[in-house]
């Protein structure tokens, strides 16, 4: 059970803006890769960032939490918290593909 819904959540783009289209991540090896910054949006005051392979067809994506440092530099880091990620992931979804739409 998801326990946010779509309509409280907002569409943001403080990534994009600082950082453009793309998101350079170093794993814990130092290997670097890049990500297309494919959405960006804010629940209950904490911002979430989907990543997507560039040029992966396969509707597979990332989801990331946006931090902020006391500096103000933005960052992201892994969602640690199974319940947060799977909500996340559910309501990411919700937000893609409302179910209740009508065209």
């Amino acid at each position: 059970m998801n326990d946010f819904s779509a309509d409280q959540a907002v569409w943001t783009s403080k990534l994009k803006e600082a950082f453009g289209p793309t998101v350079e991540l170093e794993d814990e090896n130092g290997v670097t890769s890049v990500y297309d910054l494919a959405a960006e949006f804010e629940i209950n005051g904490q911002s979430y960032a989907v990543l997507q392979k560039p040029g992966d067809q396969s509707g597979e994506f990332d989801i990331l939490k946006v931090v902020s440092s006391p500096e103000g530099t933005l960052g992201l880091v892994t969602i640690d918290d199974d319940d947060e990620w799977e909500n996340i992931s559910e309501l990411y979804d919700e937000m893609t593909f409302p179910e209740d739409s009508e065209d």
